[in-house]
């Protein structure tokens, strides 16, 4: 699902708001979100998931074209997804992928 997606079906649910309100706090919140993992906080919603930045340590790549040598100082996001009736046959695929 995108943003977009999850706009038109909050505003569906909520036929008392109009959908640019419903857009604006939508936006507000994953904002927030951002924000807090910037600031390397601990983000968790209870009932659908954790998330939280790690930091590793800086590698030394390389310019396939040049061969000159780049230091690359590395950030991912860390998501644990919990859901409370998860699919029968297969794990939810955005929880068994791990983002680099």
């Amino acid at each position: 699902m995108i943003k977009s997606e999850l706009v038109q079906k909050l505003a569906e649910r909520n036929p008392h708001l109009y959908q640019r309100d419903v857009e604006h706090i939508v936006n507000a919140i994953l904002d927030e979100i951002t924000a807090a993992l910037a600031r390397g906080d601990r983000v968790e919603l209870r009932g659908f998931g954790a998330f939280s930045v790690k930091n590793r340590p800086a590698r030394t790549g390389r310019n396939p074209r040049t061969g000159a040598g780049q230091v690359h100082r590395r950030g991912s996001t860390r998501d644990r997804c919990r859901h409370s009736s998860p699919p029968p046959r297969s794990p939810h695929r955005d929880c068994m992928r791990r983002r680099r």
